[in-house]
């Protein structure tokens, strides 16, 4: 079982779209399957859960989409963070917040307030998050952490330090559905060492038995990190 999985849930407005539906239906169908799936994560023993809900590069959508998708995560923030706090699990946002609303901003803090102490799954909402991003926040925080030393003297554990959800393991696996088949700028630093598997699965689709069959695969595979195959199996 991963430790940790990371998904990129695609195909919400696709789904939507072959039923001759508004794309927002396909996005609210899609937090379905989110509720879904933390359940049954938490219930097979992943530590650690990372969904990619909204992009640096989607605020270029239909305002108006943009508009019901905000309203969407405020939703599911006010409804559903007191059952994720009465199953243990911890919720955490990360991302840009300074382009969310003042509203959507309380929100998130007290969401991760009410559940900060839980000790089961860590269920993590990329929001307004990109991984380029990401990578320039750790170097800036990292900077600002250490204002007499320079840059030359950075590492690689440096960047991790300061790096988001660095205090979770590393991506084990990547589930993109949707048919495509690219991290489209999502958690770039954390997946270096990740299995990735792509279903043509629709996100609104995908459920608890292609959950497993995504873990499966994980399963059978030979995780190396840059070992010989002889080694990994000493």
């Amino acid at each position: 079982m991963p430790e940790h999985v990371a998904i990129i849930m695609d195909g919400n407005g696709r789904w939507a779209k072959k039923r001759f539906l508004p794309r927002f239906v396909g996005h609210q169908k899609g937090l379905n399957s989110v509720k879904r799936l933390v359940a049954h994560c938490a219930s097979v023993g992943v530590k650690a859960l990372t969904l990619f809900a909204f992009s640096t590069e989607n605020w270029r959508r239909p305002q108006d989409e943009v508009n019901k998708l905000m309203g969407l995560f405020l939703k599911a923030l006010q409804k559903e963070v007191s059952k994720l706090n009465e199953n243990n699990v911890r919720l955490l946002i990360i991302g840009d917040r300074s382009g969310f609303s003042e509203e959507l901003q309380t929100h998130i803090h007290l969401a991760e307030s009410l559940t900060e102490k839980n000790t089961g799954l860590v269920l993590t909402i990329a929001a307004n998050y990109g991984g380029r991003w990401d990578i320039v926040q750790a170097v800036q925080q990292w900077q600002l952490a250490h204002p007499d030393s320079s840059v030359a003297e950075m590492t690689e554990s440096d960047i991790s330090d300061f790096i988001s959800l660095s205090e979770l393991p590393e991506v084990d696996l990547l589930i993109r559905t949707g048919g495509e088949q690219r991290v489209s700028n999502f958690l770039i630093w954390q997946m270096a060492y990740a299995e990735f598997y792509f279903t043509d699965e629709l996100w609104p689709e995908f459920n608890e038995s292609s959950f497993d069959k995504a873990v499966s695969s994980f399963a059978h595979r030979e995780r190396r990190f840059g070992k010989t195959s002889e080694q990994v199996a000493q």
